[in-house]
């Protein structure tokens, strides 16, 4: 289970740093955060369509988590 969570995890804190890097127009950052997420979303989408319901509790979990700690991630670069 802290697998399908630390791939939600660390794919959402993408998605905010991406959009972080977006407003600032850090060309490369954007790209290789944009990569990245598409990478880990090829593996995750597979896994997570056939999965349990408690299984994909658990994938929102890290995907939440995820999100604030990729805000808070970018704002100690600020």
């Amino acid at each position: 289970m802290i697998k399908i969570f630390l791939q939600s995890f660390f794919q959402i804190g993408l998605v905010s740093i991406s959009t972080i890097l977006i407003t600032k127009h850090y060309y490369l950052g954007i790209f290789v955060v944009a990569f990245a997420i598409s990478l880990l979303w090829t593996y995750n989408v597979s896994k997570i369509a056939i999965s349990s319901f408690k299984q994909k509790l658990t994938y929102a979990l890290g995907a939440g988590s995820g999100a604030v700690c990729g805000v808070l991630l970018t704002q100690l670069f600020n």
